[in-house]
């Protein structure tokens, strides 16, 4: 029968339309294979690589810091991360249990992995910065346990003068979620270590350097197949090397003499070049301690101690300035025409002097007598610079002082410095204590160094820059730079070269003649001139300031140090000798030779040979 399934013809048919769909089929598998194989297999192959290869960063090691001679205030040992690869919730969860014991993971520790897994589930988990070698030995020795837990090498901070320079060089840490936020963190990851104090974090971007990249084979399970070490061009790069004016014994001189169980601080500057010499606050803290994490319970003591030792007292902290204020009085005094050197006063010092219905005393309970400015600096009469205070007048001392800079930051290069405070203008007052709330009498605390006056030891330390060479001094500054070394402040004493040395000469009195307040801390081979203070205050006894420099007539260091609490009645003050034993010890690093007269005035020699 024609058309039915015996038809030979339509057996032909449908056998030519079975093979033409075969023949497509055929075209279309070819063509998806030469597709895959020759069009997307670089493709494929990527996307094959990435599902079983793992990057790790490979640290750099960050720049050593070094002092002024070349030694090594911070540099890097060979440390190990512990770390687990990126995968489920639960596998992370599970890995941090068997981690646990071997590592001592505290449960909230244990809580805040799981928590910085859950913020950054695509990266690396860092469980264990600076792991000791027996921890490493654990993990390696049982591999097939830990096939989700990476080892990486990774340079280590190490302060080897430890407390000595803390507050100086600060401390590394974890980078944190808010600096990661941050844009001048914005090539930073989760992990990575970063300075978060000192100038371990002003100079960050110079320290730091640039991290390379490792890569390890995993299997569809995740767990590490092989280490495929570091792959080409992306080795780590190290960070640049820093160098400091610091000079690495005197911080060690400093630690181990300053007062025990005092707080205070000491700065020391190279008036020549502004380079800081010195930089030390008690209490302190070792560093060391802050590498690969410190411990909760550590940092809770350091920041809740009573005597608040990562507080650094030469940047952050304000003191009344007391006698050591009475330089910047003549200085002003001189200036605007109201004092001389020979400047005689009314009354004579009686041990007080009657001003608005109040008698404001003097140190000396019996009284100095009648003294010229010279005679005043040398013996630190408070009675004469209340008067002098009155001969300037409360305006003109608010103006010239502000011009001065004691309102503002000395400019060191360290993250966070605290401003000097001082009243700009009688309506500072009248806004702090409403216009009935103070009287004129405010002029005689502020010519003494007290009242509504605070300043840091780099601010003081600032102006005696000034006083010992003449020139606007150079902004203070830790790195040794040439472009640093160009910055100096926008003002100078604006005194003639010979009212300048009557105040220098008066400064060599106080500390080189009998009846000056540092008689007993001169020094026996050169000349130091400088200006002791004694500041009041509210919680106990009174500070112990020491400003100065040496040698008086060719300064190569100008110090400031203070000691909280350190000058009690009828007690020598701690500042002195501690800032005299600073001094002497870099003159003598310094090989400068010996003077043949130390301690005698220049200025008076010179008229004697000449005859005047």
């Amino acid at each position: 029968m024609r058309g039915g399934n015996g038809d030979p013809q339509l057996r032909r048919r449908r056998g030519r339309g079975a093979a033409g769909a075969l023949f497509a089929l055929l075209l279309l598998l070819a063509w998806g294979f030469l597709r895959l194989q020759f069009f997307s297999g670089d493709r494929y192959t990527l996307q094959s690589s990435e599902n079983r290869l793992r990057s790790v960063t490979v640290p750099a090691p960050r720049g050593t810091i070094y002092d002024r001679y070349g030694r090594a205030i911070a540099d890097n040992v060979p440390g190990y991360d512990l770390s687990l690869l990126p995968g489920p919730r639960e596998a992370i969860a599970a890995g941090l249990d068997r981690l646990a014991d071997q590592l001592e993971l505290s449960p909230e520790w244990r809580a805040e992995l799981l928590e910085r897994n859950r913020a950054r589930p695509y990266e690396s988990l860092v469980v264990r910065e600076n792991a000791s070698f027996d921890q490493v030995a654990f993990i390696e020795e049982r591999r097939p346990e830990f096939r989700r837990v990476t080892v990486a090498q990774r340079p280590h901070r190490r302060y080897p003068a430890g407390s000595a320079v803390a507050h100086l060089i600060g401390y590394v840490g974890e980078i944190n979620e808010e600096e990661l936020a941050r844009p001048d963190y914005v090539e930073y990851a989760a992990g990575e270590t970063v300075g978060k104090a000192g100038l371990e974090a002003q100079y960050e971007s110079r320290l730091a350097g640039r991290n390379g990249v490792r890569y390890v084979e995993v299997n569809a399970l995740g767990t590490i197949v092989r280490d495929l070490g570091v792959a080409q061009g992306l080795n780590s790069q190290p960070g640049d090397d820093l160098h400091l004016g610091i000079d690495l014994d005197l911080q060690l001189l400093a630690d181990s003499i300053f007062p025990a169980g005092m707080r205070g601080g000491v700065v020391a500057i190279d008036p020549a070049t502004g380079e800081v010499v010195v930089l030390y606050s008690h209490p302190t803290f070792d560093p060391n301690a802050f590498i690969g994490g410190i411990p909760l319970d550590l940092w809770d003591s350091l920041r809740e101690h009573p005597d608040k030792p990562l507080l650094n007292r030469v940047t952050l902290a304000q003191y009344p300035p007391g006698s050591t204020w009475k330089l910047v009085m003549s200085a002003i005094g001189m200036k605007t025409g109201d004092l001389t050197i020979d400047t005689y006063h009314t009354h004579p010092c009686a041990g007080g002097l009657a001003y608005q219905g109040r008698v404001f005393r003097c140190w000396l309970s019996r009284g100095h007598g009648r003294l010229d400015l010279a005679e005043a600096i040398q013996r630190s009469c408070n009675v004469w610079f209340y008067q002098a205070g009155q001969r300037i007048g409360l305006d003109r001392l608010l103006e010239e002082a502000a011009v001065l800079g004691f309102d503002r930051p000395s400019g060191i290069d360290l993250p966070f410095e605290i401003s000097g405070r001082f009243p700009d203008s009688r309506e500072w007052y009248d806004q702090r204590y409403g216009p009935s709330g103070w009287f004129e009498s405010a002029i005689m605390s502020l010519s003494i160094g007290q009242g509504e006056n605070a300043q840091s030891l780099l601010t003081m330390a600032q102006f005696y820059a000034a006083l010992a060479t003449g020139a606007s001094p150079i902004q203070p500054h830790l790195a040794r730079d040439e472009l640093l070394a160009e910055r100096r402040v926008d003002w100078t004493l604006d005194l003639s070269e010979t009212q300048r040395q009557q105040l220098v000469d008066a400064l060599v009195r106080v500390v080189n003649q009998p009846g000056g307040t540092a008689y007993g801390s001169r020094l026996s081979r050169w000349t130091l001139a400088g200006k002791t203070g004694t500041a009041q205050n509210p919680h106990g006894e009174p500070h112990s300031w020491f400003v100065g420099f040496a040698p008086a007539y060719d300064p190569r260091i100008v110090i400031a140090a203070i000691v909280e609490h350190g000058h009690p009645d009828n007690q020598p003050s701690l500042a002195v000798p501690l800032a005299s034993r600073i001094v002497d010890r870099h003159l003598e690093t310094l090989g400068l030779p010996p003077e043949a007269t130390p301690g005698v005035r220049l200025s008076a020699v010179a008229s004697v040979e000449t005859g005047g």
